[in-house]
This record gives structure tokens, C-alpha cells and sequence, in this order.
């Protein structure tokens, strides 16, 4: 089955002017992506900026390119200061957000099943979720990579059905390669997809393993993504600080043949 390649740009905390968001907008819309998105809709696009920047980016940004909250509440309103819910996501005409991000998990303490609730109140409000999920590097050196990923998905498991997964896009991102300039081989990222989709074989059903998106993100940039890109089971790309320089484009365009 082909799955569309997706790539997702997580601007995080930045940028932090006006002026520099203008900038990275400019260098999008100016950017040559048309064929790629347009030709047999082979690819996806999708940027995540800072909530107060949502509004006015997706009024300004080029229509082949989405754009994502970085997170929600699982509450749709109510006395929840600071939060942002599904339903005014909704409203906005904000297609999808980012969930379970590791450093929500590990900076604002939310758990896997925090996560859970949110992934489900998000696909509810028929908001699409990426999923993120991985690894510490001290998992990764003691082998726990396959339980950790697997337990952080079994908590989304337990609070949806087979056919919400659908909405999914999963965005494996080893813990220890984020920002920090450290990117897993090709060949661990392909075999932790593989170990991600024998689970979800298993745990949810093959039809959605073999369709669902699993991304990968950890300090890709475009030295990195060409061989990333080609592995069977990597279906595109979460990218983190690359995402707010010009080599965004040339990641976007990583299966240009």
C-alpha cells in the first residue's frame, strides 16, 4: 500500500518576532514544493507554529501547506487558564495537532495516558492527531526501545477504535535526538517503524499497520533526510529546528526524483 509521504515542520517556542515569522512564511510560500504536492498528491505538508502565531499563519500560508497546533486539552472548555481545547481547534479550521511530544512528556510532566485522553478528545472534535512517541537514551541502550514505544502506544490503543486511527500520524522521535544534533542510523530508524507497525499488527490490526503514517523525527536536516526518506517504513519526517531555515525546502523535498 503507498502511504503519502508526510513532512511536519515543529516550530516549538519560536519564532519570536513577527518580523521572522513573515521571513519563514515568505521562504514557504516562495518555495518550489507546488509539483510535489500537486502531482498524484504523493506528499503532505504540515507546519506547526506557536498558538498565537495559528490564526495569522494559516491566513497567510500557501494553501498546499497545513498547519498543526503543538498540543491540546482534552476538555472541550470550562476553567482550564492557558489550555487550548479540540473544539475551538475545530472551529478554527485547524486540521491537525501535535500530541505527546517528548518534551510534553518530560518538561510538563504528561503522561502516556495524559496523552491518550487528548488523542481521543482531539480525534472526537475530528481533529488529525501526530502521535509522538520514543525512546531516552537510556532505554535505547538498555534495549527497552520496542517496550517503551509499544506501552506509549497501548495507552492510545485502549482509548480508541481501529477505525480512529485513521486520523493518526505517528512521529517516532528517539528522545535522545532531539536538538541534539545526534540522528538515528537509517537502520534503527527502519527497524523501530518495523517493530512500531509488527505492534500495531497485533495490537489494533494489519490493515491499519500497513496504512498508517510513522514518521521520523530527531535532528533531521538535509545531510540526513535523503537516506532516512527512502527506508520502507519511514514515511516522512517531524522536524524540529531545520524546520525555521531554508533547508526546510530542500527536506520537504527529500523523494524529489
Amino acid at each position: 500500500m503507498a502511504r503519502k509521504f508526510f513532512v511536519g515542520g515543529n516550530f516549538k517556542m519560536n519564532p519570536n518576532t513577527v518580523a521572522e515569522k513573515k521571513k519563514l512564511v515568505e521562504l514557504l510560500n516562495q518555495a518550489d514544493i507546488d509539483s510535489l504536492i500537486e502531482a498524484d498528491l504523493d506528499l503532505e505538508v504540515v507546519v506547526a507554529p506557536p498558538s498565537l502565531y495559528l490564526l495569522p499563519l494559516k491566513d497567510i500560508l500557501r494553501p498546499e501547506i497545513q498547519v498543526a497546533a503543538q498540543n491540546c486539552y482534552f476538555k472541550d472548555s470550562g476553567a482550564f487558564t492557558g489550555e487550548i481545547s479540540p473544539a475551538q481547534l475545530k472551529d478554527a479550521a485547524i486540521p491537525y495537532v501535535i500530541l505527546g511530544h517528548s518534551e510534553r512528556r518530560t518538561l510538563f510532566h504528561e503522561s502516556s495516558a495524559t496523552v491518550a485522553q487528548k488523542t481521543k478528545a482531539a480525534i472526537a472534535s475530528s481533529l488529525s492527531v501526530i502521535l509522538c512517541i520514543g525512546e531516552t537514551l537510556q532505554e535505547r541502550e538498555t534495549d527497552q526501545t520496542t517496550q517503551v514505544c509499544s506501552a506509549q502506544l497501548q495507552a492510545v490503543v485502549d482509548e480508541i477504535s481501529p477505525d480512529d486511527w485513521s486520523k493518526i500520524v505517528i512521529a517516532y522521535e528517539p528522545v535522545w535526538a532531539i536538538g541534539t544534533g545526534k540522528v538515528a542510523t537509517s537502520k534503527q530508524a527502519q527497524d523501530t517503524h518495523a517493530d512500531i507497525r509488527a505492534f500495531l499488527a497485533k495490537a489494533v490490526s494489519p490493515a491499519v499497520a500497513e496504512s498508517i503514517r510513522i514518521i521520523y523525527g530527531g535532528s533531521v536536516n538535509k545531510g540526513n533526510c535523503g537516506e532516512l526518506g527512502v527506508q520502507p517504513d519511514v514515511d516522512g519526517f517531524l522536524v524540529g529546528g531545520a524546520s525555521l531555515k531554508p533547508e526546510f525546502v530542500d527536506i520537504i523535498n527529500a523523494t524529489r526524483k
